[in-house]
């Protein structure tokens, strides 16, 4: 019986997942115009033939990452701001997980994102109208919480400047230290501070619990 793995067997071209996640390593690690087919077949062991069985040409694969980019970034921030929240310090801890979890949103995807728009004006434009979605949804939250438009949009180019500003600038912060801050943001961003139920349940989402040491039985 045969033991090769099934992405060694003849005539396999991988996935269109695979080709597009080998895409975005090459991205986030060397920037666009990294992102090329004969790269990409020789670091996943294929040929050239094997991604036009997926995509069309090195545009497409292109467009297939700035849609990754909007549906993973874009769609999970609206839905953070969204999501269930008793007050508006509970609402902007909703937003805040997206800066702690890669799985929400991902800073290096944003980053070589601006970065790659800088000599694109396409996608600048894009890139100017999701900026301009996302911030419309941090508004629109602080209205559903009484706040007039123009003091909502205020708040929100503040919320949403400085999260870009720490995407900008790759800003590396340890999460314990980042959590610790985050309430004093919070107070910054909204004029109130978090209760310490909502600071505590945030904390719990995003440290890990202390480890239960057991005394030794007699």
């Amino acid at each position: 019986m045969s033991t090769q793995s099934p992405q060694k067997k003849s005539g396999w071209r991988g996935s269109e997942e695979l080709w597009l996640n080998a895409a975005y390593d090459l991205l986030i690690e060397k920037g666009v115009d990294a992102v090329k087919v004969q790269p990409l077949a020789q670091n996943l062991g294929l040929s050239r033939t094997s991604f036009y069985g997926h995509f069309d040409s090195r545009e497409a694969l292109l467009e297939a990452l700035v849609g990754r980019w909007r549906d993973k970034n874009t769609g999970n921030l609206i839905r953070q701001t969204q999501a269930y929240a008793e007050t508006i310090t509970e609402a902007v801890l909703n937003i805040f997980d997206c800066w702690l979890r890669p799985d929400l949103f991902d800073a290096r995807l944003d980053h070589a994102i601006r970065n790659w728009a800088l000599g694109d004006p396409a996608l600048r434009a894009i890139l100017e109208h999701t900026d301009s979605d996302r911030i419309d949804a941090i508004a629109a939250m602080f209205e559903r919480f009484g706040h007039a438009p123009h003091d909502a949009r205020i708040r929100a180019f503040t919320i949403y400047y400085t999260q870009v500003g720490y995407v900008s600038m790759m800003v590396q912060e340890d999460t314990q230290v980042r959590v610790d801050r985050m309430p004093t943001y919070i107070e910054v961003f909204t004029g109130k501070p978090p209760s310490e139920s909502e600071v505590e349940r945030f904390r719990a989402r995003h440290l890990p619990r202390p480890a239960v040491r057991h005394g030794k039985q007699g």
